[in-house]
Formats: C-alpha cells, structure tokens, sequence
C-alpha cells in the first residue's frame, strides 16, 4: 500500500483482507507508562465483531507497575474489585497500516467501563479532555515531538543477560549533526524513518545527537491526539524494527553519566478558521493569547513536573550545562530554559523542553495544555525572556526529585481542577509506588562503594 493509504477505512481494510494482504489487527491502548497493551485480532474477527462490539482487557492495565505486578493502592482495580474488564473500543480514525510486521493493520482503542462511562485515568482520555477544553474556545492544538533514543549492537536479549552493562554503542563519538555518524546507522535509521512514513507517520528529520549512538527523529505536527497515538507507536515500531535488525534502542531518560535522552514537544494553536492563535502585533510576533498561555505554562510547570517526567531516572536528567533544563523560565531561542520560544508569524510556537524520552506523550501534552488554559483564564501576566544563562541564574527550579514532583502534584488545586481528583490520585500513587520499589532496591552503586569499605 502507498502512503497515502497507510491510514485505512474499514473499506479499505475489507477489500485488503478480502485479498488476503492483511490478516491480523492490532488493537491496542496506551498504559500509564506510555507503553502499548492490548491483542493481536484475527482481521476477519476485527471486522466482524470487535468493531461493533468491541473487545476486552483487565482493568490492572491501569493498575500495576512497570513489571506488571500488581500493586495497592488504585480504587478503578484491585483485588478487592475482582480485576474486572475494561471495553477497549477501537478508533477507527486511527486504523493503519503497520508496514514493519507482515500482513498487519493497527488500530488504538479507547477505554470504558461495562456502563459505557469513559475510564477517566487513561492517558488518552486525560488529553481528549484537554484537548476539547481547546475546541470549546474554538481553537485546535497543533504538536510535534523530537524523541531521542540511544542504538546499542547489542540484541535485547543479550542486553539483559548482561544486566545492561557493557553494552556497544552504536557510535564511538558524538555524532551531533554528523552526516558520516549517521550513515553508520543508515540501515537501520532508514528502515525506521521510512516504514514510519509507510505507516502514515511524516517524518521530518533524523539526526545524530551527543551521546554514544545516540539519535533523533522529529516527526511533522498535527493534532494533540493523533501526534500522540502516533508517538507511542513510533516507540514500540522503533524497538521491533530495532530486534528484527539485531540491536538494540533505549528511549530512557538518563542511561549514563553523558547527556540523555530528551523529548521536546513543540506546541502552537490554530482557531477554526486554520489562523495561528500564538502569532500577533506584540513583542516578539506575541498574540495576548501566547502571552498569557505561556505564563500559565511556567506558573503551573512545578505542579505537572510529574506528568512530563514520571520516573526516579527522569530527573538524572535535570543537570547543568547538559541541554536539559534545571530553571523554570522562557526564553526566545534559548536551550537552558525550561520553554524556548521558537519560529516566526504562522510558526511561531512554544518548545517544552523538560520531557525526556520516558514520557507519556499524553500526559505531558495534556499537562502543558492545561497549564497554558490556566494562563489564559487568569488573564496572567508574561514575565521577560530570559537572555542568558538559566542554569546559574537565580530562578524557580523545577522539582528535583521523583518525590518531589509527586508532592507537588498530589497537593496541586491547579491539577485537580484541571484533571480532576480521580486522575491526581490516580497517578500520585503511580509514582509512589516507583518511589517504594526504588527505595526497597540495593544498586551497583552501593555495592561498589560499601562491599569492601564500610
């Protein structure tokens, strides 16, 4: 199939099963990992019944840690509850083709109760939320998200047989902007980059980035949903192209001691005549609007810190002089803060640079989202921009700590009044479960330093 019918009609999908050129669905929804869960559906069984009827999965999708354990503390499922189903209702906007996986179409779903009440929890839901909060001032929210990730020689497998320790990075240097670094990966980079595109996923750019066999790909805008269903399918797509090509990709936010992997997300508003709302007559090419959006953007930052980055290893990240931001502050073209404002007239859109590539997209654009309407209804004043170094300046810093950003969150009334209760709480014990795993383990690090010498 051609790109332009990589995104499938149920048509399109019959006459393909019909001929026998697809023959299995992947129907799938987005965990609070950010992950992809779900089945693999007969085509046939798609077409003839889950469309109409739906189909099926266990509440503790939205309940376990990353391991998939089962864990305390969620009130939507427990065994207490009988970890019941969730309906998991397909999208059918989302229908695709999958061009990395022979004869295979993929559609995401969204989550429901029996009832026919939505599950509020899920990260898809938490930005529709959002996102309709935009379409009741009449405006769309446009995104694009740069994901860096890092290629080891290594196989999965052997990765983890060896604990992830002396793995071969895929570049010996930093190949940041390097056309030769890059070709080195071309086999694999280019088999990504297109069989994205072939997957009805516009890819703008692959470049080298600093660390060792480090990358990234910039995806073109769109929608808040739909540049986020695409996000988490780029992710798993890039992990089994990666396996089928024998190696190995991390998306985590800090794997060494060198720079990690970050996620910036670009975002910018249009009205419902397609004019951008963030461009205007005032200083820098600013509308009101942006002015205003931009401030809520930073007075709430602290408070969904936990949203843009949901890990202990997400705030490794957070150091100086390392491109990822320490300070709560904007600035116009400027790397060491937390928002950079970049473009000009129709392109002019702000950047977040605080995500890292753990995030769930759908969390952090609902986060960031939120924060701007904020801005926008308090009518909050834009602070200067700031022209220097944010990393030494004395400015508000952005949580330090996991546990930090959880308190934040959970004690948030700019949260709670945006994603209500259920969601606070919900994620708040997300975190404090990884806050009690971590805190219960014994690492390398403590090994080396305390085995022999305490």
């Amino acid at each position: 199939m051609s790109l332009t019918r990589a995104r499938l009609t149920v048509t399109q999908l019959e006459e393909a099963v019909g001929r026998g050129a697809i023959d299995t669905v992947v129907v799938a929804i987005t965990d609070m990992q950010g992950r992809l869960q779900g089945k693999r559906c007969d085509a046939r069984f798609f077409l003839d019944e889950v469309i109409e009827h739906s189909t099926e999965g266990c509440s503790y999708l939205l309940a376990v840690d990353v391991d998939m354990n089962t864990v305390p503390g969620y009130d939507m499922s427990s065994w207490e509850t009988g970890y019941g189903d969730f309906v998991m209702k397909p999208d059918l906007a989302t229908l695709r083709l999958i061009p990395w996986h022979a004869k295979t179409a993929f559609c995401q779903a969204d989550l429901f109760w029996e009832d026919g009440s939505p599950v509020e929890p899920s990260p898809r839901r938490i930005l529709q939320r959002q996102s309709a909060r935009l379409s009741e001032r009449g405006w769309t929210g446009l995104t694009g998200t740069e994901l860096e990730l890092i290629v080891f020689e290594d196989r999965f497998e052997d990765a983890w047989r060896k604990g992830y320790r002396d793995l071969v990075p895929a570049n010996t240097y930093n190949v940041d902007y390097s056309i030769l670094g890059t070709s080195r990966l071309e086999p694999l980079l280019g088999r990504i980059r297109r069989e994205m595109n072939a997957a009805g996923m516009p890819v703008e750019s692959v470049k080298g980035e600093c660390n060792l066999g480090q990358h990234e790909v910039a995806f073109r805008y769109g929608d808040l949903v739909l540049k986020a269903d695409e996000h988490v399918l780029y992710k798993t797509g890039a992990k089994e192209i990666a396996a089928q090509e024998g190696c190995s990709l991390t998306f985590m936010a800090k794997y060494d001691a060198r720079e990690g992997n970050s996620c910036h997300v670009h975002l910018s508003i249009r009205d419902s005549d397609g004019e951008p709302v963030f461009a205007g007559g005032e200083e820098y090419g600013m509308s009101a609007v942006f002015r205003h959006f931009l401030a809520g953007m930073i007075a709430t930052l602290p408070d969904f810190t936990l949203l843009l980055a949901p890990n202990v290893n997400s705030y490794k990240r957070f150091t100086e002089a390392s491109f990822a931001p320490t300070a709560v502050a904007w600035g116009r073209d400027n790397r060491t803060c937390a928002f950079r404002v970049v473009g000009r007239g129709p392109s002019l859109r702000v950047e977040c640079r605080v995500p890292g590539g753990d995030v769930n997209p759908y969390l952090a654009l609902a986060a960031i989202t939120a924060g701007g309407l904020h801005g926008v209804e308090k009518g909050l004043p834009l602070e200067p921009p700031f022209p220097g170094n944010a990393y030494t300046a004395d400015l508000p810093r952005i949580p330090r700590t996991l546990r930090e950003a959880a308190e934040r969150f959970s004690s948030s009334d700019h949260a709670r009044e945006a994603l209500g209760d259920d969601v606070v709480d919900h994620y708040t014990n997300m975190a404090r479960v990884e806050l009690a795993a971590f805190d219960s383990a014994v690492t390398d690090w403590e090994r080396y330093r305390c085995f022999e010498r305490f």
